[in-house]
């Protein structure tokens, strides 16, 4: 099945204020998915979130035709926050978040961690042991963000 975003996950954040892993490396920015999205991990209040900030020339769609909620299927992807709720947890990893993947229209629980230019992703329902991993790739600033 092909997903705009790569695997049936979505994922990514770090903890509000300095926004610094652990290791010292920034997770805010923007990000390359394997499927060529870019998402952008920002504060959103407390928390940290993900929206889509650039979608392909080639992506499958540009509305959120997978959602659940027939409401919701007209919304556009640009824009779309794709990641809720991601903090520090202390153990250089960040948690506790939630994502949701439009590709599928299903929602996940994930970890993160930054290695670099690097971002590794977990994704899962229910254990984590029986998760998937994506890596997304640090890019410049999109310059003209899609707006949903």
């Amino acid at each position: 099945m092909m997903m705009i975003f790569g695997l049936a996950m979505m994922l990514g954040a770090a903890g509000v204020g300095a926004a610094v892993h652990p290791s010292g490396q920034m997770v805010y920015g923007d990000w390359e998915t394997p499927a060529h999205s870019v998402v952008r991990v920002e504060a959103c209040g407390e928390a940290v979130c993900l929206r889509v900030v650039k979608l392909p020339p080639d992506a499958p769609g540009r509305v959120d035709v997978h959602n659940p909620d027939r409401a919701l299927q007209d919304r556009a992807l640009c824009g779309l926050v794709v990641g809720t709720g991601f903090r520090a947890d202390g153990e250089g990893r960040l948690a506790g978040g939630r994502l949701y993947d439009p590709a599928s229209g299903r929602t996940y629980a994930g970890t993160i961690a930054v290695e670099g230019d690097l971002l590794r992703l977990l994704g899962y329902v229910g254990v984590a042991l029986f998760g998937r991993s994506e890596t997304w790739r640090r890019v410049g600033a999109v310059a003209a963000p899609c707006r949903g």
